[in-house]
């Protein structure tokens, strides 16, 4: 199983394509709250997420409880754009677990450091732009991950 944990994600059309992403790979998403949108099938159904009901989705009320019932989650691997390692020369571990920070703040110093030994990062060959979509970046790691665990 493959864990894919979305730290205080704030928009909701990054967060349903991850579900959607996750439901099509075979993972598990983990939302850590606080969230910057309604999870209420009201919302969900106004959204159009047909497929929402279907995604094996947990969502935390913070970080130290989604570390408490995540398996593997103490060897998990950190995704930020401030990485000094690449995600591409790290080893996958088993189970995978997948942590990205919120799209406008990402972890924050604190955990960067506290997980500097695990933080991964996506090449960005341009200068022109900051970072990657967290949806985009996502599927990346989770098919790349699905790719090297098969």
């Amino acid at each position: 199983m493959i864990h894919l944990v979305l730290m205080a994600p704030e928009i909701p059309g990054n967060t349903g394509n991850i579900g959607r992403t996750c439901l099509a790979a075979g993972a598990h998403l983990h939302l850590v709250e606080p969230l910057g949108f309604d999870l209420s099938d009201a919302a969900v159904r106004r959204a159009g997420l047909d497929y929402w009901k279907h995604v094996s989705l947990t969502v935390h009320p913070d970080l130290q409880a989604a570390a408490a019932s995540i398996p593997g989650f103490e060897g998990a691997l950190w995704f930020s754009k401030y990485a000094k390692r690449s995600f591409y020369d790290q080893p996958i571990p088993n189970p995978a677990v997948l942590v990205f920070g919120s799209e406008s703040k990402g972890f924050g110093d604190h955990l960067r450091a506290e997980h500097a030994e695990r933080l991964v990062g996506l090449p960005i060959l341009s200068d022109k732009i900051r970072s990657l979509n967290l949806a985009n970046a996502a599927a990346i790691a989770l098919y790349e991950t699905l790719r090297r665990s098969r």
